[in-house]
């Protein structure tokens, strides 16, 4: 994929943590180890904090319910995260670029408004609908991005008049205290079906193998030319690591999880799931493997330096509006199959700040630059796990508020140090 026919190449700010970005070769697993310690004491961090975060919401919460760690809420865990990630992936991309989108949530919300009324008042198949959705919020960040590009007003700016307008559109289709019920079987099945148990093995064993060739694959060629390359012994670790987390959440959700075994049987994995991880492949593909993803970074990087080494800046900047409107929009039909309705508030309330806080909470730089897909789905998660623990708490809703709060500001406070130690590292 790309944005331009530019043939020079650009130098570009590396994603944090990336797959086979690593600028340094290490003979052994040891001297790897090695060498990312040093790399977290100039300040790259990455995903570490958002993990050990999620790690402790984890421990913490199964010592205060016996519940929270069952098969039958970790799979309402998976599909209350969907929408947040999903929104957040595509947060990472105007973040990456220092830029702001304070209208997503919304857009998603006017997205999901034309899906509902599409199938209803006429008589769309869901995927044509879908397609339509997806093409509303498209058109939202092209006219957000040409803004922001071309005219050089500040994107807080922008996508604050957009917040505020798009608010405007399911309010006047739908109505003042009206609805439109999502129940279409394929879209509303995303939250309320399961993939049947045989196809997830299926799924999760060709996501190993994939990933395993893959990953082979790319050792054996950067050895064979000579080129920077990770030991074989990290990159069976890699394997290893994403095999069991792979194969242990089909184990763990292909169980009957229904509350009463005996009378019902509630298996397999939540379709939103798939969703949420062939969004994550291909968006990691694109900004890992793509000239346009090596560019999105050099502009975060260095927006100046980008343009002299021949990046178009501003189709840069387009694009990742674009695609930030357009995981919108995916994000805002699975809030509705989730909930099962489209209302005038939908997309409004906390659902964007959530987003930009997995996606920070993840790891993302809010300076741009530095920040890849994975972290808005771990961030998510983060995310999701708070209201998921507190509920079975039976907290108050403003213990949710405040813990959600005080986990962002440390996850700001983390990138703002880990910034200042790379630019005292040099880095």
């Amino acid at each position: 994929m790309s944005v331009d026919n530019d043939t020079q190449s650009a130098p570009a700010a590396q994603p944090a943590g990336g797959f086979d970005n690593d600028n340094r070769q290490a003979a052994t697993i040891g001297d790897s180890a090695r060498d990312y310690l040093n790399r977290l004491r100039g300040g790259d961090m990455g995903s570490l904090p958002a993990i050990l975060g999620l790690i402790f919401l984890f421990i913490v919460f199964t010592s205060l319910h016996d519940r929270f760690l069952t098969t039958y809420n970790m799979a309402n865990l998976v599909v209350q995260a969907g929408s947040i990630c999903v929104m957040a992936m595509g947060i990472v991309f105007v973040l990456l670029l220092g830029e702001i989108d304070l209208s997503a949530g919304v857009a998603g919300g006017a997205a999901a408004t034309i899906i509902a009324l599409m199938m209803i008042d006429h008589d769309w198949p869901w995927w044509a609908a879908t397609l339509a959705g997806i093409a509303v919020g498209a058109v939202i960040g092209l006219a957000i991005g040409a803004l922001v590009s071309f005219l050089g007003i500040p994107s807080f700016v922008v996508t604050l008049a957009f917040f505020l307008a798009l608010q405007a559109v399911p309010l006047k289709l739908i109505g003042a205290g009206g609805s439109l019920r999502f129940n279409d079987p394929v879209l509303r099945g995303l939250s309320i079906k399961n993939v049947p148990i045989t196809a997830g093995w299926i799924a999760a064993i060709l996501i190993v193998v994939a990933f395993a060739a893959l990953s082979l694959y790319n050792f054996r060629t950067l050895s064979a030319k000579g080129l920077v390359h990770q030991p074989f012994g990290v990159v069976i670790v890699r394997i290893a690591v994403v095999g069991v987390i792979v194969l242990g959440l089909t184990a763990l959700l292909s169980a009957n999880r229904a509350p009463n075994p005996n009378l019902f049987n509630i298996s397999g994995i939540p379709w939103v799931l798939p969703v949420v991880v062939a969004l994550l492949l291909f968006w990691t593909f694109i900004l890992t493997r793509t000239r346009f993803g090596r560019h999105l970074y050099a502009v975060g990087g260095n927006a100046e330096a980008a343009r002299r080494a021949g990046i178009n800046v501003k189709r840069i900047r387009i694009a990742a509006f674009v695609i930030c409107s357009s995981m919108a929009a995916i994000s805002g039909l699975l809030l509705a199959s989730y909930v099962g309705k489209v209302s005038p508030g939908s997309g409004g309330g906390n659902v964007l700040l959530y987003a930009v806080g997995a996606a920070v909470i993840g790891g993302t730089s809010l300076f741009g630059g530095r920040g890849r897909a994975i972290d808005a789905v771990i961030g998510g998660l983060v995310i999701a796990t708070i209201p998921n623990g507190l509920g079975l708490l039976n907290q108050a809703s403003y213990i949710n508020f405040l813990v959600t709060g005080g986990v962002l500001l440390l996850a700001a406070s983390v990138d703002a140090v880990s910034r200042r130690r790379r630019s005292s590292a040099g880095v």
